[in-house]
């Protein structure tokens, strides 16, 4: 198949374009590099432009079989104090791209969407049946479009996968690759930076949640396991699949301690950090039941926390690596 990977300069999508070239199909990455890369999709050709652009969109329709739609700004604290760019961007771009799709005859759609659609869940591990009560902007723009996708699925037999991310952390094992966000808000990446003194100290948010050492819980997930669940969804939808909203996490929760003390082990060096109150809306805990995507998709993520920490490690050295060379 020939792919379009929208958003295919960020973090997520570049992985996956990786990934879907790995296994034999055709990719052309579009992006408005906003916020992604023109590095990060190093090897693909790049349509630079934006995804509201119906000309250049639908131009680049025509040339594929489906696309994978990884575009949206996705940071929920700017979500609260903007809500008007995160509905422009996430709500309104989305569907001139659905539109932009029955067009030019594409049914096939592979969502990034977001364990943010749960709100603050009943319970934990999260299924899909769970309410879907998203608590700020972003989440509220996520759940917005698998509506919209329902609806033309139902009405136009556009057929989708709305796959529906926890924490999405580490980098490709070939150290080409990983991640480049500005402002950084992962916490992985951070307790990095702090560990090699790239930032004075780790800011814990919260330690008196009711969690076993008292801090946020959530699920990581390696970004290539998430790429394989994206290739693994739109192959079964080529094959005829229905459509599904499933998601993607390891079904176990590490919490901020233990993460921090895995960066620690895996560097070498002590994570400095700083206690804060909490956040407000950050659930104890955020963890998976990923038992649908195994039984749809056949998929599970394979990937550790060392690995997901270890392959972090390692795309941060070489980019320093790659800066101090650049100086000199």
């Amino acid at each position: 198949m020939v792919v379009l990977v929208i958003g295919g300069a960020g973090y997520i999508g570049s992985h996956t374009a990786r990934a879907l070239r790995r296994r034999g199909h055709d990719v052309l990455i579009y992006d408005n590099l906003s916020t992604g890369h023109a590095r990060l999709a190093a090897g693909f050709e790049l349509l630079q432009a934006d995804v509201a652009d119906v000309i250049a969109l639908s131009a680049a329709l025509r040339r594929v079989d489906a696309v994978m739609h990884f575009a949206a700004r996705a940071y929920v604290g700017e979500s609260v104090k903007d809500p008007r760019r995160y509905f422009k961007n996430n709500v309104e771009a989305g569907l001139v791209l659905l539109n932009a799709c029955l067009d030019c005859g594409v049914r096939r759609l592979i969502f990034s969407s977001t364990c943010a659609v749960y709100g603050v869940p009943e319970r934990v591990p999260i299924g899909e049946l769970s309410p879907r009560q998203p608590v700020n902007p972003y989440g509220v723009s996520k759940l917005f479009f698998e509506q919209a996708l329902d609806a033309y699925d139902r009405a136009y037999a556009l057929r989708f996968a709305s796959l529906r991310y926890f924490n999405a952390a580490g980098a490709d094992e070939s150290g080409e690759i990983g991640e480049m966000h500005d402002p950084e808000s992962h916490l992985i990446p951070l307790a990095m930076q702090a560990a090699s003194g790239e930032r004075p100290e780790l800011e814990i948010f919260g330690t008196d949640y009711p969690t076993p050492d008292g801090t946020c819980v959530r699920d990581y997930i390696h970004v290539n396991d998430l790429a394989e669940a994206h290739i693994t969804a739109l192959e079964r939808l080529a094959s005829g699949g229905d459509s599904m909203a499933v998601n993607l996490g390891t079904g176990h929760g590490y919490s901020v301690k233990e993460v921090l003390n895995e960066v620690e082990q895996v560097s070498g060096l002590k994570v400095p950090v700083r206690l804060a109150p909490r956040r407000p809306g950050d659930p104890p805990e955020l963890v998976a039941d990923p038992s649908l995507a195994q039984k749809l998709l056949d998929w599970k993520a394979t990937r550790s926390l060392e690995d997901i920490v270890t392959t972090a490690w390692k795309w941060m050295q070489k980019q320093k690596a790659s800066s101090e060379l650049a100086q000199i």
